[in-house]
């Protein structure tokens, strides 16, 4: 789906109309793709050092806690999906981590509280990241986590120039939390976010890397991090205690997939939102998407309709497994999207739905994908939820805790209602790609909620509309809200359509006298990184786009 423009030397550059991209990065031995330069420079030199895909990534994501503290850090958890070449197998983690076992539901319901609090000391759970890194190192990595974490701590101890859109998010969240003890001391140099261009140091989390890469996870699990962390907590009245660091464990998981025109697409089970996705797409299928049109009134009106459907199923079903049972395997079948698909009409907007009978939002984020020589892959997400987490910052650790707990349900029989050491409702959701048996593309996205929006558009946008890896997620982008909580009902009233600039006024008028309400405001459109693989050329193609700082590279 591009518009050929020529170049005063005669070729033709790939720009759309109504919207504009760049060419595709493609290169022979290894690509990076993350929401950082610094992060994705990391990345490659690991790969160059003798590193794999694995060893990279963490390098990469140890990085990322670092320079992007907006979205990310050690403070948070983490999902991926890794593809091993040598064995043909695909893999996936979930290393989220769990509710406080000295924090019960009685005592919420004892609060003054419709919801549990985005900010402060009761939306904090167990940070999982660090078992994550150590999980996938243990079964995949080859350098030492010595060298892997050195270039973080480099860039912490020397310092990194803030780059742009991070300075932002910054700013937005040093507001809301200056007040948490620990916040301004680490993140706000003289009291104040650092601007663009801002050379910010952070000594406290490279004492805490270096402790990490001595002493392994238990340095953080079971040994002074964990203490840290656990006397905070008790001074500033929170409930996240020792025990509950030492106790946790990540989960190998096996991906679920359903096939969309011959592509199979691989998401994470719940906890995560991942099979969102999933069921947007087998609704989809059955619409001849392409012979609407990209950016048509009635492909966003079909695409908006199957989007509604499938978050009231969300909001009734995703949760953590092991205590609530998640009909998996119907929400993600073709009859089950056949039997959901016959709710929309054509032409008009559904103002309420309900969850299907399947048998028995604003975060922020990081994603990131890397690919090495030999064929590896891996799709790997990493969040502390909302922007820079709950505000609490332990001591002198050098990071923030995350909110995740916020997304617990205080509703009797939700299955996402909180329970002590349960693994709360995750928005973070890493995606894998399989074609004829063998790996395609390796992507994922950013921002809360419109992660399965964004997962389906760009596999729309390059199967049904022909786009490349660049265009489409550079394409103009849309997104469909409902209620603040997406563990409740979602929809009121319809939702709220928010749509790009590169969707006219036009086809925003059809979509009103289908009665879509359309947004006036602005909204996060989330962030994009992808890594492709030619099978033929044996090569990778990569992506990222403009909305966040990222970059993908390769060599």
């Amino acid at each position: 789906m591009s518009n050929g423009s020529t170049n005063a030397q005669g070729y033709e550059r790939q720009t759309g109309a109504p919207f504009a991209t760049r060419s595709e990065i493609i290169a022979p031995h290894g690509m990076a793709a993350t929401s950082q330069p610094l992060a994705t420079q990391v990345a490659l030199d690991i790969l160059k050092a003798g590193g794999n895909a694995v060893d990279a990534a963490i390098a990469a994501n140890a990085v990322l806690g670092l320079v992007e503290p907006t979205g990310s850090g050690i403070g948070g958890d983490l999902f991926a999906i890794v593809w091993d070449a040598s064995k043909k197998e695909l893999t996936g983690l979930n290393a989220s981590g769990r509710s406080p076992k000295s924090l019960t539901l009685e005592h919420l319901r004892q609060l003054p509280l419709s919801e549990i609090p985005k900010l402060g000391p009761l939306s904090v759970s167990v940070p999982g990241a660090v078992d994550g890194w150590f999980e996938l190192h243990a079964r995949y990595g080859s350098l030492p986590v010595a060298d892997i974490l050195a270039p973080a701590i480099g860039y912490a101890e020397e310092g990194f120039p803030v780059s742009e859109v991070i300075a932002a998010g910054w700013a937005a969240n040093a507001e809301s939390r200056r007040e948490f003890p620990g916040f301004s001391e680490t993140f706000l140099p003289g009291g104040e976010a650092p601007v663009k261009g801002q050379v910010f140091h952070n000594p406290r989390l490279a004492n805490t890397y270096r402790e990490i890469a001595a002493g392994g996870r238990d340095a953080f699990y079971t040994g002074e991090i964990a203490r840290k962390i656990d006397a905070y907590m008790i001074e500033h009245s929170g409930f996240l205690r020792y025990e509950d660091m030492a106790e946790h464990t990540s989960e190998w998981v096996s991906p679920v997939s359903s096939n969309y025109r011959g592509y199979d697409v691989y998401e994470l089970p719940p906890n995560t939102q991942g099979i969102a996705a999933l069921q947007m797409l087998n609704i989809l299928e059955g619409y001849d998407l392409a012979a609407m049109g990209f950016g048509s009134a009635e492909y966003v009106h079909t695409f908006v309709e199957a989007k509604k459907l499938v978050y009231e199923d969300r909001a009734k079903y995703y949760a953590d497994m092991d205590f609530a049972r998640v009909p998996v395997t119907s929400l993600i079948s073709k009859r089950y999207a056949e039997q959901r698909r016959r709710l929309i009409e054509p032409g008009k907007a559904a103002l309420a739905l309900v969850a299907g009978d399947a048998a028995i939002e604003h975060g922020d984020t990081i994603y990131m994908t890397v690919a090495d020589r030999d064929g590896n892959m891996i799709s790997l997400i990493q969040s502390n939820f909302g922007g820079m987490g709950s505000g609490m910052t332990p001591g002198d650790l050098g990071f923030g805790l995350q909110n995740r707990g916020a997304l617990f349900s205080l509703k009797d029989g939700h299955a996402n209602v909180y329970e002590p050491g349960k693994r709360p409702f995750h928005t973070i959701i890493p995606a894998f790609v399989m074609k004829d048996g063998q790996p395609w593309m390796s992507f994922g996205f950013m921002g809360g909620s419109i992660q399965p929006q964004g997962h389906a558009q760009i596999l729309i946008n390059m199967i049904d509309f022909g786009m490349n890896l660049q265009e489409a997620g550079d394409a103009a982008r849309i997104r469909h809200t409902g209620s603040s909580q997406p563990t409740d009902q979602v929809m009121e009233n319809g939702g709220v359509l928010y749509m790009e600039s590169g969707i006219g006024e036009e086809v925003r008028d059809q979509l009103r006298n289908m009665g879509h309400t359309i947004a006036t405001g602005n909204t996060s459109y989330g962030g994009y990184q992808a890594i492709k693989w030619d099978k033929d050329q044996r090569v990778y193609y990569g992506a990222s786009e403009s909305r966040k700082d990222g970059q993908a590279a390769g060599y």
